[in-house]
């Protein structure tokens, strides 16, 4: 299967510390990405660098045969920031047909993207008086407007009740099925085992690249966290050494 995004040691800094230290992977298409580790490991940073709006140090993006922040991707690329991204003095269809239109696309089109969301209830309320998980949900609704081939969401779930968040995963590999490229930042290790394949970082680093059931045997462990921090300490006594 082709890949929707290559990345080839990145290095990012920051003043005078580096964010990124030489990160390269392979993102594929029809698969769910998930990009997993702590607060501050870095994730936003490499979305950031995908979507083309983070200054690197060194190193190549490649989005869809693209370098990143292409004129070409802006059709092709749904992003989802962590806070959401759409307008408070609007309503959630009001947001969503803007979007469409954005895109060449009418009302139909934005009304399916809020239905998938499970807004169709709220379709008429102000985002500015939505709950926070129901603004998130608006954010992701103009991100699937237009069928993406590449959806990039840095924490989609954060903030849904257990039920929605088992409802956007099935959406998510929905859109997997269909070949769309989904790479979903998180924190929480209990969704690593929703994604095809995962992304471990953790200061920076990538110390895992692989199917959840490829990590899981080569910590010689089923319980995912615990492999996550198997890998920390083997990255750390790498590094040591």
């Amino acid at each position: 299967m082709d890949d929707a995004i290559e990345v080839r040691d990145l290095v990012v800094e920051r003043g005078r510390r580096t964010v990124l230290h030489g990160i390269s992977c392979d993102i594929p298409a029809g698969r769910v990405t998930g990009l997993l580790g702590p607060s501050g490991s870095g994730k936003t940073t490499l979305i950031r660098a995908i979507v083309g709006v983070q200054i690197v140090r060194s190193g190549t993006v490649t989005v869809l045969g693209h370098p990143a922040g292409s004129a070409p991707l802006r059709r092709e690329l749904g992003y989802v920031t962590q806070a959401p991204s759409v307008y408070a003095d609007l309503s959630v269809r009001e947001n969503a047909r803007y979007f469409a239109a954005l895109r060449g696309l009418g009302a139909a089109e934005a009304d399916r993207a809020i239905a998938d969301v499970g807004l169709a209830a709220a379709k008429s309320q102000l985002v500015g008086n939505l709950s926070g998980g129901q603004r998130s949900r608006a954010s992701l609704a103009c991100a699937l407007i237009g069928e993406p081939r590449l959806l990039v969401l840095d924490e989609p779930t954060v903030g849904q009740d257990p039920v929605l968040r088992a409802e956007l995963w099935a959406r998510f590999h929905e859109l997997a099925a269909g070949g769309t490229a989904l790479l979903v930042s998180s924190h929480v290790m209990d969704e690593a085992g929703r994604c095809d394949r995962l992304l471990l970082i953790r200061e920076g680093r990538l110390i895992g690249d692989d199917t959840p059931a490829a990590i899981r045997a080569s910590a010689g462990t089923d319980d995912l966290e615990e492999a996550f921090l198997r890998l920390i300490r083997d990255n750390e006594q790498a590094v040591a050494a």
